[in-house]
């Protein structure tokens, strides 16, 4: 299942790259593996993949520990400060870091690991009551204040769009990241980096291709239903 699933979603990817005039080496496929069992990536892994995504720290870590080490691990899911030092060695980008404390926490433990942290700030572009994220225009103070932060880097921006029957529906809420994305890169603000936009699921990825992400988060397209136990 995971090898069909994921040569149709490599497909659906390089014809929305196309569509764009996009070159396909610009977008990153982070196959979120969350709830799935590690024979499952390792199917993923059988078919070149090695970005993997996970929403909570403690399955990231064991399958860090359990799996080759060549594979990049990104935390996607919303992250509670006292799990930070968990992550230090293990992940190669945070993609929702939202507020100071935590940001604080981040350059805390990974500074004490000797190490910078990659991240990515998450932005609730839609205003939504039910997801995380900054306020679209409060980004740019957001990063003003994290920017001090000796142990961390930020990268770019990442977006949870709303859950939609029609994908085109969430194009304006990617148009608005990369915009802002744009915006802030002409403020050149110190040790703010903006060249990463993380944006788009199974449900809306090619749409989010096409209006500029570079990574985009795919998990039931590949593996299928989550498994809640």
């Amino acid at each position: 299942m995971v090898t069909e699933n994921l040569k149709n979603v490599e497909a659906k990817i390089q014809a929305a790259c196309d569509r764009a005039g996009r070159d396909r080496s610009e977008v990153t496929l982070i196959a979120v593996s969350k709830t799935k069992p590690v024979e499952m990536i390792k199917e993923a892994i059988d078919c070149g993949i090695s970005v993997f995504g996970e929403n909570k720290v403690q399955e990231l870590v064991s399958k860090y520990d359990e799996l080759d080490k060549g594979l990049e691990w990104h935390m996607i899911g919303h992250l509670q400060r006292n799990k930070v030092k968990m992550l230090p060695g293990r992940v190669k980008r945070i993609h929702s870091v939202d507020s100071i404390r935590l940001a604080e926490e981040i350059d805390k433990q990974f500074s004490n690991a000797g190490l910078i942290a990659d991240i990515l700030v998450e932005v609730n572009v839609a205003g939504e009551d039910s997801k995380f994220g900054i306020a679209l225009d409060e980004v740019e103070e957001f990063l003003r204040k994290i920017s001090q932060y000796s142990s961390i880097k930020v990268h770019g921006l990442m977006t949870i769009a709303p859950y939609v029957d029609d994908p085109e529906q969430n194009r304006t809420i990617f148009c608005d990241l990369r915009k802002k994305m744009v915006d802030i890169n002409s403020k050149n603000i110190d040790n703010i980096y903006m060249d990463e936009l993380s944006m788009g699921m199974t449900g809306d990825y090619e749409v989010a291709i096409e209006e500029g992400a570079t990574y985009v988060r795919v998990g039931t397209g590949i593996f299928g239903s989550r498994i809640y136990t």
